[in-house]
């Protein structure tokens, strides 16, 4: 596969899993201890795709070129919020280029979002809630796909405005994570897992490659207040972003305390949103895309309390807060994606 600018992923940022016609070599980790399956070696199907021994699978059938991934089930009770993250590696012996990722999710999942990790966080196969989500590994993991919806799909630009289209290079054996959260509002124990297709681009193809910029706050320090009375909250943050990154996606992420986030470019609005859970993204899909032309990203999350507690920066939906921008960009100047911490570029 050539590439129009070497893309090899930093340890700490972007990019997916997999190989194709192949999917993770992942076990059934067990569900509350953190640890892998005994047998250590998934079934392959007729097809040659690896599955979790205990998941019959859905309704995503698996690309002819990519990857597919599906997380090992596991029982929600009746009223319970709780997230889950199932570890996996790929098997994959070279790159892939990424062109589309759709998603599936079964009742009772709230969200998921695929995280890349430089290495293993756990054995791959494990399904744990663990240390589980972006701090859990420590500022190494790299947002790279996520869903609010049951049925979801993210796709590529086909045109970079030179007639190349655009990819995320997926490297061989990838690790990472999804995590899962779910929400059982129903009287029923369910039975939940998501499902993840990656279709790639020919091996041969010239792509120009993409990848995330990610804001991160740490600064959240929501104080308690009352159902009655909320207290009002907000964490912001301004990131230096090339004038020359094209960016064709921009969305925000945070939890259920949240009631306003917006992106800017100087004066200009880019986002806004006043949905947590469902904040939508703004999508630019031919040239000339968007830039940055302040050479600034600003980002703010407004907040009400309505609990008793004091509530911080978090992994966790039912406890913690987040306040993050999410956008990829092309091209990849030297092979990297960028994180910003607070309002500071870590890479």
């Amino acid at each position: 596969m050539r590439t129009t600018i070497a893309f090899t992923l930093v340890a700490g940022l972007v990019a997916g899993v997999a190989a194709c016609s192949a999917n993770v070599a992942a076990g059934p980790g067990a569900p509350d201890s953190g640890s892998p399956g005994s047998d250590g070696s998934p079934p392959a199907t007729d097809a040659g795709i690896i599955l979790p021994t205990t998941d019959a699978g859905g309704p995503l059938a698996p690309p002819e070129h990519g990857f597919q991934i599906l997380s090992s089930p596991v029982d929600i009770d009746p009223g319970a919020e709780v997230t889950y993250c199932f570890y996996f590696r790929t098997k994959n012996t070279s790159e892939l280029a990424i062109q589309k990722w759709v998603s599936h999710m079964t009742s009772g999942s709230h969200h998921m979002i695929v995280y890349l990790t430089p290495t293993d966080l756990q054995a791959p196969g494990t399904l744990s809630t663990q240390d589980c989500g972006f701090g859990g590994g420590g500022g190494s993991s790299v947002w790279t796909y996520s869903a609010q919806s049951a049925d979801a799909q993210a796709v590529l630009p086909s045109d970079d405005g030179t007639g190349t289209p655009v990819g995320q290079i997926i490297k061989a054996n990838q690790s990472g994570f999804i995590q899962m959260h779910y929400l059982n509002a129903s009287d029923k124990v369910l039975h939940a897992h998501v499902e993840l297709n990656a279709y790639a681009y020919p091996d041969t193809a010239r792509v120009t490659p993409a990848a995330p910029f990610v804001t991160y706050n740490t600064k959240i320090n929501l104080q308690p207040g009352s159902a009655v009375a909320p207290r009002p909250g907000m964490v912001s943050g301004s990131c230096t972003v090339s004038p020359d990154a094209k960016f064709y996606v921009m969305s925000t992420h945070t939890h259920k305390q949240s009631v306003h986030t917006f992106v800017k470019d100087g004066a200009a609005t880019v986002f806004d949103s006043t949905s947590w859970e469902h904040p939508g993204e703004q999508t630019w899909n031919a040239p000339p895309f968007f830039s940055f032309a302040s050479g600034k990203l600003t980002y703010q999350c407004e907040y009400m309390n309505p609990t008793n507690r004091l509530i911080i920066t978090g992994d966790s939906a039912a406890t913690d807060e987040m306040c993050m921008a999410i956008g990829y960009f092309f091209p990849a100047v030297g092979g990297k994606g960028h994180l910003c911490i607070d309002s500071n570029i870590l890479y």
